[in-house]
Parts: C-alpha cells; sequence; structure tokens
C-alpha cells in the first residue's frame, strides 16, 4: 500500500535504521545523567567514534571490529571528560562543548584521505522465511545486528536503573551526590565509569552512522545527531523507553523529510529538516532553567561537581 509514491512498510523499517545512532547515543548519555553529570561532549564523541570506527573497518576489513574500535574511540574521548570533570572540576557544560570541537576538529585531521572509500558492508542477520512475511517481515526481521543490540540496551538500561542495586546507587549519586558519599558510595568512580559507558554508547552510534547509516566518511556526518540525543533525554524524562520511543520519532522525522523530497511534496522539505533542531533548541533552553528542570523531573545533582572534602 503506498500512500502516493511512500510505501509506509518501507518508510517504518528504514526510520527504526536511521533511529539507532541516536538512540545509542541517547542511552549512554541517559545513565551519564542518571548519575548527575551533563555531558553535552556526546557530538564529539559521536563523530570521533564515527571516524574511528570507519578507519578501523576499513583497516581490517571487519564492520565487527569497525564497531568496536568506534565504542573504544568515544570512551577514549570521554575519558578526558571524565578527568576534567570529576578530578579536576572544571565546569561541565564547557568541558563538553570544548570537547565537541575538538572531536569536530580530530575527526576532520583523521578523516583526511578517507573521502569516497567505502567501508566493508554490514548485512541483515539471517532470519530465513521470516524476512519475506508480508508488513512484519521488513519491519521486524531485515536489519542488521545492531539494530537489534540497541533495543536490548535500551531494556537492559531500564532494567538495571529499576530493578538493580547499581540502578539504585547511580539514581542516589544523581540526585544527592553528598547523601550518597555520607553512605560510603564512591560517587567518583561510579560517575567515571558511567560517562565510560555514555561515551562508549556514543562512539558505536557514530561508527553506526558511517559504517551502516550513510555509509561513507565526509566532514560533519553526525550532523548535530549528539545534540538531538540530549534533546531526547530530557524529552524522555530520564525514562529508557521513552527513549526509544524519542529516537524513532527523530529518526521517523529525518526519513520523512527524505522521502517527501523523493516523492516531489509541495511541502517545504527544510520545515520538516529543521524541526528536530528546533525541537533540541527548546528543549535545552528549558533544561537551562532551574525551574524548567524540576518540571521535567531531572536528578537533583545534575551538572554539580563533587569533591569528598564539601
Amino acid at each position: 500500500m503506498l500512500f502516493g509514491t511512500i510505501d509506509p512498510v518501507t518508510l517504518v523499517a528504514a526510520l527504526i535504521v536511521a533511529s539507532v545512532p541516536i538512540l545509542l547515543a541517547a542511552t549512554g548519555e541517559l545513565v551519564v545523567e542518571k548519575a548527575g553529570v551533563l555531558n553535552l561532549g556526546v557530538e564529539g564523541m559521536m563523530i570521533t567514534g564515527a571516524i574511528g570506527g570507519f578507519i578501523i573497518a576499513v583497516a581490517t576489513g571487519s564492520p565487527a571490529m569497525g564497531f568496536l574500535g568506534g565504542a573504544i574511540a568515544g570512551a577514549l574521548l570521554s575519558l578526558i571528560f571524565a578527568f576534567l570533570t570529576q578530578f579536576l572540576l572544571t565546569n561541565q557544560v564547557a568541558t563538553g562543548l570544548a570537547l565537541t570541537l575538538f572531536g569536530l576538529g580530530l575527526s576532520s585531521l583523521l578523516g583526511q584521505g578517507y573521502n569516497g572509500i567505502k567501508p566493508p558492508a554490514t548485512h541483515p542477520l539471517p532470519f530465513g522465511p521470516l524476512a519475506d512475511l508480508p508488513v512484519l517481515g521488513p519491519i521486524l526481521f531485515g536489519h542488521d545486528l545492531l539494530v537489534y543490540l540497541s533495543v536490548a540496551l535500551v531494556a537492559g538500561t531500564a532494567w538495571v536503573m529499576g530493578r538493580t542495586r547499581l540502578g539504585l546507587i547511580i539514581r542516589a549519586v544523581g540526585e544527592n551526590h553528598d547523601a550518597a558519599h555520607s553512605l560510603g558510595y564512591k560517587v567518583v568512580r561510579v560517575r567515571v565509569l558511567c560517562i565510560l559507558f555514555g561515551g562508549a554508547m556514543a562512539g558505536l552510534g557514530g561508527a553506526y552512522l558511517s559504517l551502516v547509516r550513510v555509509p561513507q566518511w565526509t566532514d560533519g556526518i553526525t550532523a548535530g545527531a549528539g545534540w538531538i540525543a540530549l534533546a531526547i533525554v530530557v524529552f524522555a524524562s530520564w525514562r529508557p523507553w521513552r527513549v526509544l520511543l524519542g529516537a524513532w520519532l527523530f529518526g521517523g522525522i529525518s526519513v520523512l523529510q527524505l522521502n517527501l523530497q523523493a516523492a516531489g511534496s509541495a511541502i517545504p522539505v527544510e520545515y520538516l529538516s529543521m524541526s528536530p533542531y528546533l525541537v533540541t533548541i527548546l528543549v535545552l533552553v528549558v533544561m537551562s532553567s532551574g525551574r524548567g528542570r524540576a518540571a521535567v523531573n531531572a536528578p537533583a545533582s545534575l551538572g554539580q561537581g563533587f569533591h569528598a572534602s564539601q
């Protein structure tokens, strides 16, 4: 069935794939912010993971190694953020912005000579006859491993944060780091580990962009995906399953505007193209005000530095 020249089944299948980079980055950022850290360097970590994963995948001929390399690249950049904010107690907002600029510049430098090169292909999982089912086949059984892994990570994050002692500790650190410290929890250690997880997830999302979503290397390939991931976390009120819905919503908008452009729609595609970024700006403005943060149920210690001597 077609609406005009747009196939809704293909549209839904495409939006699931398009949402994966944002979903991975947003899931990692949710854990970071639940621990009380505001990391505005997600964009830089994503694009660092994109070029790191691309270089490793091209060098080894293995997309799996590329995904691993992207996650490691993002985690390494997040380690710099963790050292500066948790040990040197630098301002989290300024540090995140600086690392985003650093990541953009570093990726541009490392990416020289990789333009026009195709990475090794990432193939869909072999589901056999299930992939040939009408409607459900392309939507549920026509994707690569990372699509399913991203949803599994959301489910795992929801379970850990809501049902385990580890999740309770992370939430305690994010709500009141002084109280958590008085109970004997290692606040800095917890936050550093959460930052590393968030960086690895952002890097993995960036690698998916350059290896699957595009797939090629171009400067600025993330195109603001890290900022959208930040907005989705707030949009979802720091709840993992809402992050999944938010990522699908933003992924659907990006895919829809491309389909409308290809279909020759009379609606100016620029309106749909800019809508994710408008929502991102509005959400970040709301988050920047204390009243707005309280209204969206933000972690009480979000963005606040901690030192054991305080």
